[in-house]
């Protein structure tokens, strides 16, 4: 694993969640943990295996499965359904808060943040009494490639 202070904090938080649930600190459940935090954007499991297996980790599918419901229980991970089939996932640590746009015919998701939406949190939890610790918003329509096609297309 590539030295960062990201990926050490991780590393400790994931060992030590290991630890107290009395789980084995194995080498493939790291090299999972690894791939992940050198991801950027969202990845599904299928795709995180197949990395996996392209720079030679002897892991089965059922592991990457298995490691990454350790990895939701210790809030490294978020699970996301996008409108499709297949969960994806993002790292967790230290991330900004921020929400999704989901094209509707491609499927590309796009992160964003507004100070608006942070308001309305805000306010809500204000107004409510409500103790709100985090939120997710989507949003789904077609993303400026998808739309533009769409455009011509009603044009010929």
């Amino acid at each position: 694993m590539k030295y960062s202070k990201e990926k050490d904090s991780v590393m400790r938080i994931f060992t030590s969640y290991l630890e107290r649930k009395n789980y084995r600190k194995t080498r493939e459940r790291f090299a999972i943990l690894d791939e992940i935090y050198s991801i950027k954007g969202h990845f599904d499991v299928e795709s995180l295996y197949e990395m996996l297996k392209t720079k030679k980790y002897t892991v089965s599918i059922a592991t990457v499965y298995n490691t990454i419901e350790l990895l939701l229980e210790c809030n490294l991970i978020k699970k996301h359904q996008f409108g499709e089939n297949t969960s994806r996932y993002e790292k967790s640590f230290e991330c900004n808060n921020h929400d999704h746009l989901i094209c509707t015919n491609c499927g590309v998701v796009v992160e964003f943040w507004n100070p608006v939406v942070k308001e309305i949190q805000e306010t809500t939890s204000a107004s409510t009494g409500f103790d709100v610790v985090y939120h997710v918003l989507y949003f789904y329509g077609l993303c400026p490639k998808c739309k533009s096609k769409k455009t011509d297309e009603t044009k010929r």
